[in-house]
C-alpha cells in the first residue's frame, strides 16, 4: 500500500505552519520533517510543537530526516537526534551511511560504519523507532552492490533502507536495484531531477511519468505501508508541489 508524503526540506524557505498548510491542501498523508531547518536536533520544544501541528492537520510524521552520518561524531550526537525524534513522535529516523563513496572507503571505514549502525539500531529499538539509511551518492549506499553488502553486514532487524533513483543510472538499472534491495526497503524519496554541471535541475514530475510507472510497478508492496515522499519541486513552488502530487496520485490509481 502506498501513501504520499512530503520531505519538509523541499520547502526549507517556508515556516512549519506553511509547510503543513501546503501538505494539507494537497491531501497527502504524512511529512518527513528535516533536522536542518524545521526540527533542529536538541530543540525538543520545537519537535513537540511540530508533532502536535502535524497531528492536528490530520497527517502523520513519517520520519525524522536527520543528517547523522554513521561513524561520525562531529555534529549532533545520535543520542540528541533520538531524543528529538521521540518528541517529534517519529516512527523512524533517516541517517546517512558515512561521508565517502563505496569506491573511496577502506575496510576500516566499513567496520566503523557497520558498528555504529548496530549501535544506533540498538538505541533506537529501545524507543521503538526504526533506522532508515538514505540511498544516496557519496555514501556506502551509492550503488546497489554496496548497499546490499552493507545491509547484510549490519544485519540488524531495526535498520532498513530507503530508495530513490540513482542519478547516473538508467531506468532499467534503477528498477533492478529496487528488486535487489527489497528485503530491506521501506520508503521512497520521489523526485524528477538531474545534476547538470554540478547543479541540481528540477523538472515537473509530469516529465518523469514514464520512468516512475516502471518504478512504482517494482515498488508495490503486498503488506504494510510504503510512503512515497516528494523531495524537491521545480522552482520550489507550492503550486508545483500540488501539481506533482496530482500526477503521482494519477500514477498510483492506474
Amino acid at each position: 500500500m502506498f501513501k504520499i508524503g512530503l520531505c519538509s526540506v523541499t520547502f526549507r524557505n517556508l515556516p512549519v505552519e506553511e509547510v503543513i498548510r501546503a501538505a494539507k491542501e494537497a491531501e497527502i498523508q504524512g511529512i518527513e520533517w528535516g533536522g536542518d531547518i524545521h526540527v533542529p536536533p536538541g530543540n525538543l520544544e520545537q519537535a513537540e510543537t511540530v508533532a502536535a501541528l502535524t497531528e492536528d492537520a490530520g497527517m502523520e510524521v513519517t520520519s525524522y530526516g536527520s543528517y547523522y552520518r554513521l561513524g561520525e561524531t562531529e555534529d549532533a550526537s545520535f543520542e540528541t537526534i533520538l531524543q528529538t525524534a521521540v518528541k517529534l513522535k517519529a516512527p523512524s529516523i533517516r541517517v546517512w551511511a558515512g561521508r565517502k563513496g563505496s569506491n573511496e572507503v577502506t575496510e576500516t571505514d566499513w567496520r566503523t560504519i557497520v558498528e555504529d549502525a548496530r549501535r544506533i539500531g540498538d538505541l533506537s529499538k529501545e524507543r521503538d523507532i526504526q533506522i532508515n539509511l538514505e540511498y544516496h551518492g557519496r555514501t556506502l549506499t551509492d550503488t546497489v552492490q554496496s548497499a546490499t553488502r552493507l545491509m547484510k553486514e549490519i544485519n540488524h532487524e531495526n535498520i532498513s533502507l530507503y530508495w530513490q533513483p540513482a542519478l547516473f543510472e538508467t531506468v532499467e538499472e534503477r528498477k533492478n536495484s529496487i528488486n535487489q534491495i527489497k528485503p530491506w526497503l521501506t520508503h521512497v524519496h520521489v523526485f524528477h531531477w538531474k545534476i547538470i554541471d554540478g547543479s541540481r535541475i528540477v523538472y515537473s514530475f509530469s516529465e518523469g511519468t514514464n520512468d516512475w510507472k516502471g518504478y512504482l510497478a517494482e515498488l508495490e508492496k503486498d503488506d504494510g505501508v510504503r510512503y512515497l515522499m516528494i523531495e524537491f519541486v521545480k522552482g520550489d513552488r507550492v503550486e508545483q508541489f500540488w501539481d506533482d502530487v496530482g500526477v503521482l496520485k494519477g500514477l498510483m490509481n492506474e
